[in-house]
């Protein structure tokens, strides 16, 4: 099994990142969390990583820190949660604020998270309470409750979730994609909550 790569970063995209280790490339699949904390290609990387083997198919993912590998792995346990939605996951919402989440039952804030319905965040919380504060300690205490991380997106429709989704894929943090959106939901009329119209809106924004 591959737990760990030390090597020379030699590209990076927002949700994949390539790792010279002595000659031999390797593909990561990572979180954006992880692609934030980067540095530049051309420059020495280490990423902690989790090999996932499927009939079709050998993926790597890459983590930046500990704790946000044993989320992955955390999510991955949960009845219908496969390495795509647990990185989902990872990317929308800082460590401690889902750990908080989860710990506090705040389905509304789980279900802001792209390919999260409400009946897999109750599912999240079901599993994961008694489990996720030997990730994060401080979540049995409240600390990162709703409001303190990242903008919840529970109340905005799936054209609006899709927005963020995408403008995460486009390197945007989850907060930053998240507080462009509702802003735009809510001064544009509903006719133009369109994702793609969202999308190029908060380009606007963002990049302004």
């Amino acid at each position: 099994m591959i737990s760990r790569l030390c090597g020379v970063l030699v590209s990076a995209e927002p949700t994949e990142a390539l790792v010279d280790v002595h000659g031999v490339g390797y593909d990561v699949i990572i979180p954006l969390s992880t692609y934030d904390r980067l540095p530049r290609p051309g420059e020495p990387v280490t990423l902690l990583t989790h090999f996932h083997v499927r009939e079709d198919a050998q993926q790597l993912f890459g983590f930046a820190t500990v704790t946000e590998r044993q989320l992955f792995r955390l999510l991955m346990t949960v009845n219908g949660v496969g390495p795509k939605l647990a990185l989902s996951a990872v990317s929308s919402l800082p460590v401690e604020t889902f750990c908080a989440a989860v710990a506090g039952g705040d389905v509304k804030t789980l279900s802001g998270i792209s390919g999260i319905g409400k009946r897999t965040a109750e599912r999240l919380v079901l599993e994961l309470k008694e489990k996720i504060t030997d990730i994060s300690p401080a979540a049995a205490l409240g600390a990162g409750a709703p409001g303190s991380g990242a903008a919840p997106a529970g109340g905005l429709g799936g054209e609006a979730k899709d927005a963020i989704a995408g403008l995460q894929t486009l390197g945007f943090k989850a907060d930053q994609a998240q507080k462009a959106v509702a802003r735009l939901c809510s001064e544009l009329p509903a006719k133009e909550h369109t994702a793609a119209n969202l999308i190029r809106r908060a380009l606007q924004l963002l990049n302004g």
